[in-house]
């Protein structure tokens, strides 16, 4: 009886997976950020919010737009097979 084992070597990331993986972190660290901001109370603080509001909206846009062409490479790979 012959059982298989999944490939656990490591490989190379595709650039859509690179730029995923890059833009997900990105959206972290800037998660982490907001909540930093949430707890400062200064004459700049709302201003900072602001700011920080507007990194997270683009963040989340980039990341929506790597995943949506990872899904898109992924698709053309299995259309490809």
């Amino acid at each position: 009886m012959s059982t298989s084992q999944p490939d656990t070597s490591p490989r190379q990331l595709s650039r859509a997976e690179q730029e995923t993986e890059t833009a997900a972190e990105r959206l972290h660290l800037l998660i982490d950020a907001a909540r930093a901001a949430v707890g400062v109370r200064t004459e700049d603080g709302v201003e900072e919010l602001e700011a920080v509001a507007d990194r997270l909206e683009r963040a989340a846009r980039d990341l929506a737009v790597a995943l949506r062409e990872l899904a898109e490479q992924r698709q053309n790979t299995i259309d490809e097979e």
